[in-house]
């Protein structure tokens, strides 16, 4: 195996995570299998993508794994994948660094859950459509929390949230405004339990997703059909 695709490989086994939450909440039952291709389309009718999206066979072998992984088991392909196909050499930094960002840290205090909050916080901050809707649906898998993202995307000031929460959404906020940062800024998430590495997080999960939104808005990017409805409902027990 060459030593690209020996990375991509093992970035893919290392965000497992978020493809066990998709297989968790996908409804394959349903048949909601949507395919890369040069004409991929959102549920609308309408592109995914305003720049061509490569059919899956013409994309880079370890990209193409990547895509498989996904399609495997959560039953599609998220559209973030197939849209920035379009620059391989960009969905393969953005990959690396979304691994990076989006695993656990050893020793860290901000669970997938809080990461995934920030994310349709500052995506619903930058209207970002796809992030709200793809991330709202990875917020609900991970906390089996089934409103509050809905919440957090329509306002958060008003939205459910705990003390911890709210400390780390004002904290997030700040830094997608870049606004300047106080010693209070920091205080406030100490009170919380959480530690100067912690707020590196935070901020670290802004900056990324500050970037994705923005794809997002180049791209004219659809979210999956299949988010809409992913963690809303309760799986049924298996007999």
């Amino acid at each position: 195996m060459n030593p690209q695709l020996k990375n991509l490989a093992s970035i893919v086994r290392r965000t497992s995570h978020v493809v066990g939450a998709l297989r968790q909440g996908s409804l394959k039952s349903q048949n909601f299998v949507r395919c890369a291709g040069s004409q991929a389309n959102s549920g609308s009718g309408k592109p995914i993508s305003r720049f061509p999206v490569p059919d899956l066979d013409s994309v880079p072998e370890d990209l193409r794994q990547l895509m498989q992984e996904n399609l495997d088991k959560a039953g599609f392909i998220p559209n973030v994948f197939q849209t920035l196909s379009h620059r391989p050499a960009e969905l393969r930094a953005f990959v690396a660094y979304y691994e990076a960002v989006m695993n656990d840290r050893e020793g860290g205090n901000i669970s997938k859950a809080d990461k995934e909050l920030i994310i349709v916080a500052v995506s619903a901050l930058n209207h970002c459509r796809y992030c709200i809707i793809a991330h709202g649906a990875l917020f609900r898998i991970f906390s089996k929390h089934t409103t509050l993202a809905d919440q957090v995307a329509a306002n958060w000031k008003t939205a459910d949230l705990d003390d911890r929460q709210r400390a780390i959404l004002e904290f997030a906020l700040e830094v997608a405004q870049c606004q300047p940062l106080q010693d209070s800024h920091f205080q406030a998430l100490y009170q919380q339990g959480l530690n100067e590495e912690d707020a590196w997080d935070i901020g670290a999960v802004v900056a990324l997703f500050s970037l994705s939104n923005r794809m997002a808005f180049l791209t004219e990017m659809a979210p999956n059909e299949e988010f809409y409805m992913l963690g809303r409902i309760p799986k049924k027990p298996k007999e």
